[in-house]
């Protein structure tokens, strides 16, 4: 009896399309691929975060499933290193500080570095420069689309 031919997984080095939903674990949807093209990308390449790179691994086209990525697997945990508190008179004219605001300067390299007014009490500003997502655990709903090659 010949045996049925196995559909073919993801793996490592294949150029793939997936559609995703992420969301909090509150169910907060915070990001999705489903009104647009799905995210092409290739396994194992360092382009996205190692837990969703991970959980393409062995899937099927047409496969869909729910998984659970925490910090460390996504953009790592928040870095007090990263948040500072700056006066207000310190932003550069023009400049009115709000809660939520991003902005744009520079490490002592010249590199550029993005950061969020999360916080301004009085004159003080706090400023983060962690990744929106750090220290969050993520889910994502998945569904492989293509294997391209």
């Amino acid at each position: 009896m010949a045996q049925a031919k196995s559909a073919k997984k993801a793996k490592n080095g294949d150029k793939i399309k997936v559609h995703y939903t992420g969301k909090f674990k509150d169910g907060t949807v915070f990001d999705s691929s489903r009104e647009r093209d799905p995210l092409e990308f290739t396994i194992g390449a360092g382009q996205l975060i190692k837990g969703f790179d991970a959980a393409v691994r062995g899937m099927e086209i047409g496969e869909q499933k729910t998984v659970e990525i925490t910090s460390e697997e996504a953009y790592g945990k928040k870095a007090k290193s990263l948040i500072v508190v700056i006066k207000k008179a310190e932003f550069p004219d023009g400049i009115t500080p709000t809660v939520g605001q991003q902005l744009q300067t520079e490490d002592a390299n010249g590199s550029p570095v993005n950061m969020r007014v999360t916080k301004i009490e009085g004159d003080d500003v706090t400023l983060d420069a962690n990744h929106p997502l750090a220290g969050r655990t993520l889910i994502f709903e998945m569904e492989l689309m293509e294997i391209v090659a």
